[in-house]
């Protein structure tokens, strides 16, 4: 051997993944506070080493897949044990406060198991043009919490914003934690936020807006009407910018106009000219 030519360990799967699961599980029990004590650098270069020395010897072969199999098979034993049982006992906004610790903790755990398995990501996952272990990680979590979940998680932040347009006071910062998620699922993409809450979303504005424009256009003056008009566009405005994602403003206004001023832009234009003629005739 060369001079400075260093060699280095190699593993089977079988022998390095016990090694492995000894880190994992103190990795869930720092995540869910069952212990104190954090990983040293030590511990984390000996758990990426494992990865490594199992995956060298052919970074695109069956040892790499099968650790690429147990690194999914960790989120989906972690999330019956360790999310679910929390969430499905949860209700209303309990529920969301619940969601939002739970992903929280989460995305710790995918934070170091990533960099354990870095390898991985280097050579086996390119080669074989699977999802990165993030986006492993991320959809595995959309697929059993959201899956089961969503229709319950959308519907209470619905209802909140319901409220805050009725004008009660709600907790703005949470409604804006869970949007957030649907986000960071997406790695940064709205796709999941678009399908799964801005479109259900959209059509309850939808709905607040015309039943509100029936009673406006009835009791209202066109002046108070179309004050009416500006205000709630300005308040959606708000909430747009407060805890909604940015890509709703244009749709969300779109509601309004088209509620509020399109529908009824009859009635309007013939409210205005007869308060204009009833003004005259005062004078």
């Amino acid at each position: 051997m060369a001079t400075g030519e260093t060699t280095h360990k190699l593993l089977k799967f079988e022998e390095g993944w016990p090694m492995m699961q000894e880190g994992i599980k103190k990795l869930e029990e720092l995540v869910e506070g069952v212990r104190s004590d954090q990983f040293t650098s030590e511990e984390y270069m000996r758990y990426y080493t494992i990865v490594y020395e199992i995956c060298k010897p052919c970074p695109g072969g069956p040892e790499c897949q099968k650790l690429y199999n147990e690194y999914k098979k960790i989120f989906e034993d972690y999330i019956p044990a360790k999310v679910l049982p929390f969430l499905r006992e949860k209700k209303d906004e309990n529920l969301l406060e619940e969601l939002v610790t739970r992903w929280n903790k989460y995305k710790v755990l995918t934070r170091w198991l990533v960099r354990f398995f870095h390898y991985l990501n280097r050579y086996f996952i390119r080669i074989r043009k699977l999802a990165t272990l993030n986006a492993t990680s991320l959809l595995t979590f959309y697929e059993m919490v959201y899956g089961e979940l969503n229709d319950q998680v959308r519907d209470i932040v619905i209802s909140m914003i319901g409220r805050d347009r009725e004008g009660e006071q709600i907790n703005q910062a949470l409604v804006k934690n869970v949007l957030d998620i649907y986000v960071e699922i997406g790695e940064g993409s709205t796709k999941y936020y678009a399908t799964d809450f801005e479109e259900a979303m959209l059509k309850d504005a939808t709905s607040f807006y015309s039943k509100k424009a029936s009673i406006w256009i009835a009791s209202l003056s066109y002046k108070d009407y179309m004050l009416k008009v500006e205000e709630c566009i300005n308040q959606e405005k708000d909430r747009v910018s407060s805890y909604l994602q940015s890509r709703s403003r244009r749709k969300l206004l779109e509601v309004v106009e088209h509620e509020l001023r399109d529908v009824y832009a009859t009635k309007l234009e013939e409210k205005k000219q007869l308060e204009g003629e009833a003004a005259l005739m005062n004078e």
